[in-house]
Parts: C-alpha cells; structure tokens; sequence
C-alpha cells in the first residue's frame, strides 16, 4: 500500500468517490501526520446501497446456506492471504502495535472461517416435535456500524454472521481506520460475492445512520460502540421496528484475592490491559484486591505497568503504540486530573509523553474517590484504579457498582470463592484465573447499560434469523 491512500465507497459492486466529493482526512496516530482521505457518501450513495441490497435479497436468501459458507470460507483465505500488508496499514491508521494488528486478522480469519462452516447448520430447519419444525430464515437487510479500535474483527463478526443467515449487509466502517473495510471487501469480492450484497460506506456517521434506518429495507441494526449512540440508534430504530444487536461500552472489574498468584495475576492484567493502549470494551479497568496483599500486590502492578514498552507501533521492541486520536488524550487529561483534585495518587503516568504523536505512557491509581468520573465513565484508555477490600462481600459490591455489565474478572483458587464470584458478578461474561477476549464460536453480550443481542457463535448468526415455525410437519417440505 502507497504512503497516501484514497479510500473509496464500495455499492453495487463497484468502488466510487462520494456523490458529494467531499472527503475526510485520515491521520497516523503516531506521527499526528495525514496518510490519506477518505470518502463521504452522501445521501444518494445510501440510496444506492439500499436499493441494490434489497435487489440482491431474493437471490441471496435462497441461495443454498452451504454455498454461502463456501464463500466465506474462500474469503477468509484470501484475506489471510493479504494479512501481512492489511496489518501493516491497521497499525498505521490506528496506533496498535504491528504485532497486535497482525493477531486481530488472524482473529477475523476465524471469525469468517467459524461462519462459513456453521452456515448450514445454522440455517438448517430443525424439529420441535414429530409435527412441527423450525425454518430458519435470513430477517433481510442489515446495518451494521463499526468502531475503529478492532475494526478487522468487527467487520469480520458482523459480515460473518449476517452473510451466513442469508442477509445483505451494508456496512459503515470507521473513517479512522478504512483499510479494515477496504480489505475484507475484497476478500469477499474475490470470493465471489454477488453484487449489491455487502455495501462499504463511510461519511458522516448520524447522518448515515438516521438515513439507513429511516428505511424500511433494513431489518437489523448491529452496532458496537459508545453506549449513548447505541442508545440514539436504538430510538431510531424503533420506528420501523428493526431487530438490534448492541454491543456497548465497559468497565470491567478485577477482583484478586489473597490466594493469587501475585507476580503472574499482575502481568497477565497488565499485559491484557494495555493492548490497543486499553481502548477495549472488554479491557479491565477497576482492580480490586483483599487488603491483607493490597500493598504488595499494587507494587507487582507498578512494576508489571512500568515494564510496558510505549514507542512507535512498527517497531518491533514495542509493547504499547499511542492512542488513536488526540480526543481520547484529551479523556485521558480529563480523567486523571479529576481522580488527583478528588485525592487520588498516580502511581505510574498520567502525562502525555512529550513527543509527537498520541502517546499516554500506562497509568495506575490509587486512593481513589468513590466519585471520581473514572469510576463511573468508561475510561477507554490505559488507566486503572487500584482499591483495596476486606470481604468478599465487599468485592462483589464494589464490582458491580456500575452502570455496565459488558466483563468481569477475578483471581483465587479457591473453589468455594469461585463459585461464588461466577454466580455473583453481573456482567455478560466472566473470566476465572485469566483473562480473555470473545472467540468467534461463543455468544457474548453485555447486560445493564452495555447493550442486548448476541454475537459470536449460533446465537450470534440467530440474532439475524426469522425462525418461522412450521405446523403440520407431514405436510410441509422442509426444504
């Protein structure tokens, strides 16, 4: 890939400018420097998406769901294929490290791989009893809106699934961080993908996304973000009643008892922590740990943070690349500066590193306030609050108070306490003794404010299935 690039459209199966001509300039994190532009669709290039995925429907739902698994199975190759250079390009536009962004399309060809070979099984009718049956059918037309922080595995998932149901998808990629769109486009394209199925647009985001799902060719909204936009998405969407599948925002607890081992807990968080420079749903952020270890404990994880090596995303030494853009700074300056004026101590970091690019240097801190905003804000960046606890009673509190529900993690052996955290912690899923992100073959969710709807696994193809229930089985093909 050049050193500038022009991200384009993709509607109809072809790629085009946006009808409005105007465009959108597309910065390197690290250097603060422009690399390319990138088009804005404008209100006649969503028509045309529109108008060709619902052309596309009848062929493609009936297509059988077998071929459609082909397809993504051969995609999924192709973009393997290319990941080297699609990494490449991921980590200029986004800041991650070349390591990073090379393990996340290695995680979207598992994705479009898990799809692929599911696509039968999941689309397959299947019996209630000897007289009834269910028939899976794709809803239609999807919208699907993804975020720039793992933008290859978020299209990967989203395509993945809705393509398996047998849906057109037309996709809103993010603007920081194109290539990702760019690039599995055209494994699908070389794929096979028949024309008008999958759109790829970028622009203005509300405007894109009121003008989507003011149509009523959209049967589904699958979004993953900011819980206030999913929210404003889910508004907008009641009016013409489409499904929706938000996956929304975290901040998620760590609860380390004293039976932990210490030295490996505090390098597993941090390590896990400060990938993608924590801007991660799933990424921890409140560490809670039983007072009789606390000190010991915050030390191992000043150390373990310290140890994190910030630096350019394509050197090969770095553990950390800077954050994506300089709003996310700003959050960075806003959060500490509130945790120190409330009475909080920074550990390690809390500055900008002086040097161009969006470097903030990883953060711990401690003796912090109950209302404190980070507490209470996702912080979406590499900061963690350390507190300490007495009982677990206590623990399960502090790690539920929260408006999110998205993750939650804790470390003991003892089987006793571990039976009592998995029931206790309110959140979509919970990680025991590690910690670990969503793996195509399983569902996941989040509760409270951090959305409904699954993805991952059969459930995650289901969230854009009708399943029409057939009587009188005898008398009905189920084919």
């Amino acid at each position: 890939m050049s050193a500038n690039i022009n991200y384009k459209l993709f509607i109809n199966g072809t790629w085009r400018v946006g009808g409005s001509r105007a465009d959108l300039p597309l910065l390197n994190p690290a250097t603060e420097q422009e690399v390319g532009r990138v088009a804005v669709a404008s209100a006649s290039d969503l028509d045309d998406a529109l108008m060709s995925a619902q052309a596309s429907l009848p062929q493609w739902s009936n297509m059988p769901a077998e071929e459609r698994g082909s397809l993504l199975i051969r995609a999924a190759r192709i973009l393997k294929a290319k990941a080297e250079t699609a990494a490449a390009a991921l980590s200029r536009e986004q800041g991650k490290t070349l390591g990073e962004a090379k393990g996340e399309y290695a995680r979207a060809v598992e994705m479009l791989e898990w799809n692929g070979a599911h696509a039968g099984k999941t689309s397959a009718p299947f019996p209630i009893d000897e007289k009834r049956i269910i028939v899976p059918e794709g809803i239609g037309l999807v919208a699907a809106f993804t975020p720039w922080n793992y933008p290859a595995v978020l299209n990967a998932r989203k395509l993945g699934a809705s393509i398996a149901a047998g849906c057109p998808v037309i996709l809103k990629a993010a603007e920081e961080t194109p290539s990702a769109g760019l690039y599995m486009i055209e494994a699908l394209q070389e794929a096979g993908l028949p024309r008008g199925v999958v759109s790829l647009v970028f622009g203005n985001p509300p405007m894109i996304s009121e003008h989507l799902l003011a149509s009523p060719f959209v049967r589904a909204v699958s979004f993953t973000g900011s819980t206030p936009v999913g929210k404003q998405l889910a508004k907008i969407a009641a009016g013409n009643l489409q499904r929706c599948v938000l996956e929304l925002g975290g901040h998620a607890p760590v609860v380390v008892f004293e039976d932990a081992d210490l030295s490996k807990t505090a390098w597993a968080i941090s390590e896990y922590k400060f990938e993608c420079a924590g801007q991660s749903c799933n990424a921890p952020s409140r560490i809670l740990v039983e007072r009789s270890i606390y000190k010991e404990f915050l030390a191992k994880l000043v150390r373990a943070a310290e140890g994190i090596r910030v630096g350019a995303p394509d050197d090969p030494d770095t553990d950390m690349g800077p954050m994506a853009n300089a709003k996310r700074i700003e959050a960075m300056e806003r959060l500490t500066k509130d945790a120190v004026n409330r009475g909080a101590n920074i550990e390690t970091g809390g500055k900008r590193i002086p040097r161009p690019g969006f470097y903030w240097p990883p953060t711990i801190v401690s003796n912090i306030h109950p209302k404190s905003q980070v507490l209470h804000e996702e912080p979406f960046g590499p900061i963690l609050t350390v507190a300490p606890f007495d009982t677990i009673e206590e623990a399960i509190e502090q790690a539920n108070d929260t408006q999110y529900g998205l993750a939650s993690y804790f470390f003991t052996e003892s089987p006793e306490i571990q039976n009592r955290m998995i029931r206790s912690l309110a959140a979509g899923a919970v990680s025991m003794n590690h910690l670990k992100g969503v793996s195509a073959d399983a569902p996941n969710a989040g509760i409270k404010q951090s959305g409904y709807g699954y993805e991952g696994g059969v459930e995650g193809v289901r969230a854009f299935q009708s399943l029409k229930l057939v009587n009188g089985v005898k008398a009905v093909s189920a084919q």
